[in-house]
């Protein structure tokens, strides 16, 4: 029988599921195991810190793993060091370490984005930026309004639309403002005793600029796992630009104002990355789509709760199919299917 080695959190949890009992507990472990054990393989479930990195059958397993949003992301930090160093050692991480790093990352998600995707699904002109000193070097290029975007955050957090330079500025220290008092200190007497010496930036936390689009009044985020693609429409915040994490007016499958061309964008997006499940979010400006953002790991997963039916690709056409499985034999699924390329 085939291994997985199913990595869990420092509070055994896996993975991302909405309404999980208790809350924010992930996934069901037991059905887990039961679903994969269908398919001939037995899976281990084991926390990221008791591996046995001595053991020589651990080259034997495939690695599947959760994700973390704990405050300020430290023990993802710590997650990160894992999987890649699993990864270093030629043991088969689902998904590879790539997507955990863009997790919750904007700037290494655009980065990723212009690594894997080809140039029609890169359009919107993004800069990836460490700090607020950098910008001056970008400053004749750029066209408002545009969009930044602290690296950090979801639901729509930590998002700003500028409208001139003062303003970016502005909305620019909102999303990387570092500033730490015993820091500053000891970094202005260093100015003192040594002549020339540059003081550090205190906006350091990592930012990209984007240009926005304007007139859009919603977008879709579509949740795909394997062949199972789930839609939902997010209508823009009231007087605001931005639809994630606003719930106006939220329409799922069926009822989601869907059309077969953003599924078949959706499509054409998720065949060009090495990946089993991915979330994506895609707007529409009445002349082409735009790919705002995507997530291959540890996404939300309430559009699934939401919806009366997911659409499969079948025949050359879009097909609408009842709702009758779990999360966990939806994701068991999607695994399983990605390892059978």
């Amino acid at each position: 029988m085939k291994k997985i080695l199913a990595l869990t959190d420092y509070k055994d949890n896996f993975g991302s599921k909405h309404l999980d009992q208790p809350y924010r507990s992930g996934m069901d472990k037991g059905k887990l195991e039961q679903y994969f054990n269908s398919y001939g393989f037995q899976v281990t479930f084991s926390k990221f810190s008791e591996i046995d990195w001595q053991s020589e059958s651990l080259k034997d397993n495939i690695v599947i793993y959760t994700s973390s949003e704990d405050p300020k992301y430290f023990y993802k930090d710590f997650i990160e060091d894992i999987i890649l160093a699993l990864q270093l050692s030629n043991i088969q991480v689902v998904p590879s370490y790539q997507y955990l790093r863009a997790n919750n990352n904007k700037v290494f998600m655009e980065l990723l984005r212009n690594v894997e995707l080809p140039n029609q699904f890169c359009q919107l002109k993004t800069i990836q930026l460490g700090v607020l000193e950098d910008v001056k070097s970008h400053a004749k290029n750029i066209k408002y309004p545009v969009v930044i975007k602290a690296s950090r955050g979801a639901l729509g957090s930590k998002i700003y639309l500028a409208k001139n330079e003062n303003d970016l500025v502005k909305k620019i220290k909102k999303a990387s403002k570092t500033f730490y008092i015993k820091d500053y200190l000891w970094d202005l007497g260093r100015s003192y005793k040594h002549k020339g010496y540059l003081k550090n930036s205190i906006y350091r936390k990592k930012f990209i600029i984007q240009e926005f689009i304007p007139d859009l009044e919603k977008d879709w985020k579509v949740l795909i796992f394997g062949d199972r693609y789930f839609i939902l429409t997010r209508y823009n915040r009231k007087n605001d630009f931005r639809a994630s994490g606003s719930k106006t007016n939220y329409k799922a499958g069926t009822q989601s104002e869907y059309t077969y061309q953003i599924l078949d964008f959706a499509k054409q997006v998720f065949e060009y990355l090495d990946i089993p499940h991915v979330s994506l979010d895609i707007a529409f400006d009445g002349q082409q789509y735009y790919l705002l953002e995507m997530q291959g790991i540890y996404f939300g997963t309430s559009t699934i709760n939401m919806s009366d039916a997911y659409f499969v690709f079948e025949n050359n056409q879009w097909i609408p199919k009842e709702i009758n499985i779990d999360l966990e034999k939806i994701y068991t699924d999607s695994i399983i299917n990605f390892l059978s390329k």
